[in-house]
């Protein structure tokens, strides 16, 4: 109840900030509308995951089996409920969140720009937007159990995770690049060597990790018995790393494009190792897999420390799908579908004349009696981005983050709790392959498509 409570006061102070979130925050430097929206939408899913976490905490598991849903106790379709309850209560709070941004999605289609009149909807009612929420996810606690609540929207978790995962990759991709093509750039710039000292430890960095990582799964994840599945997740992805990394330094690849290195390669190397070590813990095969960080079942309500990497990289993902601008290398990767395109119309804020002419079409929003921090409308002639796909884009985070809160468990009605499963293990090494096969097509594409301008 505290944490709803909580939620509840954020949402009046999100309703203080108005339809330009940032304008009346003095603590907000200027910034353009659509990533000030962007932010508010971000801080209303980073609060959610604050109370999903909240809900998994040991003390107030005995509270929680006060819950609605729960007072039929074990049910013959699903888990345990007293004694999954924490799980359940995150599958209900997702739930909420999830139904949120997909309305968003419908109701955004087709806007193209803020002159519309649904743009206030998007912009604004920062409030009602989580009282909207906090109402579906009160619902949402009197759905019963024993409907099989739990294993249904199990399978749409994972679909939704799987589909994060890809966007997620796409992210991940962009930032590669982006971090890239500035550090070379800027010792292309002043020919400093400290920037070539840099790109060099970086790359150093990530590789060892990379190595250290796959030796790690080599001495946990394949045990001299019948371990062969493993050993051959741990092998592909080796020689899929290896691949890639060549190619990005072969002469036809350089030549097209000359900032592209193997730093974005251990990048990219770094987390699919990642990916592979989450899919192996997610595995069923108990034999083939250590108990170092506890029970590898739902015996023991919680997230362990590959769930708790994992909120990490999701947690840098949105904020940066929610400051980053569109970069050329968005092109190639579709992110800019994510991020706010650079050319935008009013961009940036260019002089007086720009501020007068923004103010006059009421883009501009000024506390001129609060430090002067303004907000200003870089939409009225085009979207930045696609709010409709921005929306689908956090339904599916939110999906992720249920399934990550979870651990990827599966509703068991035979142990009445919550087990391993092999479909979630499938879906993070086929996202493993699709990361590496996309990063690779990054690389490629103006190589194969030399007609087409990709910068």
């Amino acid at each position: 109840m505290g944490a709803v409570l909580g939620l509840f006061s954020a949402a009046q102070l999100a309703c203080c900030c108005g339809s330009a979130a940032c304008s009346l925050c003095t603590a907000c430097p200027a910034c353009r509308n659509s990533t000030s929206t962007r932010i508010m939408y971000a801080v209303m899913l980073l609060l959610g995951t604050v109370v999903g976490c909240i809900m998994l905490a040991p003390g107030l598991q005995d509270d929680l089996k006060k819950v609605p849903f729960c007072k039929g106790g074990i049910v013959s379709s699903g888990p345990d409920c007293q004694s999954a309850v924490g799980y359940l209560a995150v599958y209900r709070l997702c739930f909420a969140l999830t139904m949120f941004y997909a309305l968003m999605s419908l109701i955004m289609l087709g806007v193209k720009s803020s002159k519309d009149p649904r743009a206030g909807i998007q912009n604004g009612f920062w409030g009602l937007k989580y009282l909207v929420v906090i109402a579906i996810a009160v619902g949402a606690f009197y759905i019963p159990e024993d409907s099989s609540f739990a294993t249904t929207w199990l399978y749409f978790g994972m679909i939704g995770g799987f589909l994060f995962i890809i966007i997620q990759l796409i992210l991940i991709i962009d930032f590669a690049h982006s971090w890239a093509e500035r550090w070379v750039g800027r010792y292309e710039e002043t020919e400093s060597k400290w920037w070539y000292v840099a790109l060099l430890s970086a790359t150093a960095i990530m590789y060892i990790a990379s190595i250290t990582g796959i030796v790690l799964l080599y001495v946990f994840y394949s045990s001299p018995g019948d371990c062969s599945l493993q050993k051959f997740f741990i092998s592909f992805i080796l020689i899929l790393a290896v691949g890639v990394s060549t190619v990005s330094i072969i002469p036809s690849v350089q030549e097209r494009q000359p900032r592209s290195g193997l730093l974005q390669s251990s990048v990219v190397t770094l987390y699919t190792v990642y990916l592979t070590w989450s899919a192996l813990s997610s595995s069923s095969d108990t034999q083939c897999k250590p108990n170092i960080f506890g029970p590898s079942d739902g015996s023991k309500v919680g997230f362990d420390q590959q769930a708790i990497i994992g909120l990490i990289i999701w947690m840098c993902c949105i904020l940066y799908s929610s400051i980053r601008s569109a970069s050329s290398s968005s092109k190639i990767t579709m992110s800019e579908h994510v991020l706010v395109k650079d050319g935008g119309v009013h961009s940036s804020m260019q002089g007086d004349a720009s501020l007068i002419d923004n103010e006059e079409r009421g883009g501009l929003t000024e506390d001129s009696g609060k430090g002067g921090q303004k907000v200003w409308d870089n939409e009225d002639d085009g979207v930045a981005y696609s709010w409709s796909f921005f929306h689908l884009t956090f339904c599916f985070s939110t999906l992720y983050i249920m399934m990550t809160l979870t651990n990827w468990f599966q509703p068991n009605s035979s142990l009445a709790t919550f087990s391993s499963n092999d479909a979630s293990m499938w879906v993070k090494v086929i996202s493993s392959w699709m990361c590496m096969g996309l990063y690779l097509w990054t690389l490629i594409a103006p190589v194969v498509l030399p007609n087409r301008e990709f910068n």
